[in-house]
């Protein structure tokens, strides 16, 4: 079930295929100094690939049936485990912008691997900044599940004079679930299931861990052409905040994914906001158009109730006095879920149902991402991932060998408690220096930023213009 035009553009040769041609946008730093080294031997380390945590066993059943008629996903292959020959490398460039950072693709020198660069910017402008950004860095190193991204490295900080910015290594995915959307690729009933599947199974695995991404949305789903997926951009997610009396920001989620009780002012929201992103998202992969595309958040809150119909008092509880009076000062309005039967083919009974779990207008009622994965619908999808696309199951000559816990949660909570001890600018960035050097010892070796790189002085002009157009509050 590769995607069309997967394959990646021949180009003409590496930016950096030999060492005459200039100076490499990495130092492999052995020293600890931040100098540009001059070669490279003795540097690859390459870290091994992760074993599954949990002992698997063969189920009893795992739901649903293997279908008909549409292709199956390819077996699973990690990219990460492929070192790509010098003639399918692409030249570092950027590849995209997350809430509060530029993206680029480029080769880690250590194994020759293409891996994704995010630079993290304007760290230490102010304390809100300084606990953003940390905050951002501790979950992608926490993160340890195969449908959220994750930190593979962090490269090494300069002396903490000079510490301005960070630099993350994640995997490297083919293209996101927005490009594959707008794109003529076929989506089969087989591509949404499974593609749903793992961003509840994702989003599961965030939730347990008391997280809020709080920017759910197609292009912050990466995908590769085996239609594995996982949720990256974490700028703007937190954790959840038990005390309802606290305020949190509005300043949350690409507007076409926003939850209505985001758009009607509430102070105070929980995972059910990621849980309608999703629904919005699945409806836009059954109609291959954006289900709620408004000029205006007061516009995206009637094309919601066009839909849903008025709401009732309760659902709005926790709605500010002007989008209350703006709901109940218009006509009242049926529901008309019928027309979501229009989106495509694929709109079953079974699919238009789950999908009316998740746009539930009140939080409270909407379906939860655990019984979203316990849904009839996604059976097929769990069959699927979990036949030859996971890494938690394995193939013996007898049969499929699967784990015991098909959606698991996180081991623990994601703790913020470091926050506390952030009083000044200086302390935040003396932690996260603390951190990021714990962080890398006794693994691979280190690397640093070359800047007298050419491909760097490109990825600096790239930055700034980014930096100069993102304009959105940040939350207090």
């Amino acid at each position: 079930m590769a995607f069309h035009g997967s394959a990646r553009p021949a180009v003409c040769g590496n930016l950096f295929p030999a060492a005459d041609l200039g100076h490499k946008y990495f130092c492999v730093n052995s020293s600890g100094s931040t100098a540009a080294c001059s070669g490279l031997n003795g540097s690859q380390n390459p870290a091994g690939p992760s074993q599954p945590a949990e002992t698997p066993r063969h189920p009893a059943t795992v739901g649903g049936s293997t279908g008909g008629g549409a292709a199956v996903p390819q077996p699973h292959s990690s990219p990460a485990s492929e070192v790509p020959c010098p003639a399918e490398m692409e030249p570092d460039r950027p590849i995209g912008y997350g809430a509060f950072g530029v993206v680029w693709s480029v080769t880690d020198p250590r194994d020759g691997r293409k891996v994704a660069l995010k630079k993290m910017p304007n760290v230490f402008q102010n304390l809100v900044s300084c606990k953003r950004v940390f905050r951002e860095l501790r979950m992608l190193c926490f993160f340890k599940h195969d449908n959220v991204l994750s930190a593979l490295d962090i490269l090494q900080p300069p002396q903490i004079d000079c510490f301005e910015e960070i630099y993350v290594i994640t995997e490297l995915m083919q293209s996101d679930l927005h490009k594959v959307i707008v794109s003529p690729q076929p989506l089969t009933t087989d591509h949404i299931k499974v593609f749903l599947y793992q961003i509840l199974r994702g989003l599961k695995y965030l939730h347990s861990a008391g997280i809020l991404h709080r920017d759910i949305k197609p292009g912050n789903l990466l995908v590769n052409s085996n239609c594995l997926l996982k949720i990256c951009d974490f700028g703007l997610a937190r954790v959840e905040e038990p005390d309802s009396s606290r305020h949190m920001t509005q300043e949350v989620v690409t507007q076409y994914y926003r939850a209505p009780e985001v758009l009607m002012g509430s102070r105070h929201y929980g995972s059910a906001i990621d849980i309608w992103s999703v629904g919005c998202i699945f409806a836009e992969l059954l109609g291959r158009r954006i289900l709620f595309q408004a000029q205006s958040p007061i516009q995206q809150l009637d094309l919601i109730t066009d839909l849903l119909g008025t709401p009732p008092l309760t659902a709005m509880a926790s709605a500010c006095e002007g989008a209350r009076a703006h709901i109940l000062r218009g006509p009242h309005k049926p529901p008309s879920l019928s027309v979501l039967y229009m989106l495509s083919d694929g709109a079953t009974h079974e699919a238009v149902h789950l999908l009316c779990r998740m746009l539930v207008f009140d939080p409270a009622k909407r379906i939860s991402g655990s019984d979203a994965l316990s849904h009839p619908y996604l059976d097929e999808g769990r069959l699927r991932y979990h036949t030859c696309m996971c890494k938690c199951c394995y193939s013996v000559p007898s049969g499929r060998v699967y784990t015991r816990d098909f959606e698991p949660a996180a081991e623990r909570p994601f703790s913020h408690s470091y926050e506390e001890s952030m009083l000044s600018v200086w302390q935040g960035k003396e932690l996260i220096h603390r951190f990021i050097t714990e962080h890398q010892q006794g693994k691979r070796v280190p690397l640093c930023i070359n800047p007298q790189s050419a491909a760097f002085k490109s990825f600096i002009r790239s930055t700034a213009w980014h930096s100069s157009k993102v304009s959105r509050k940040e939350e207090r």
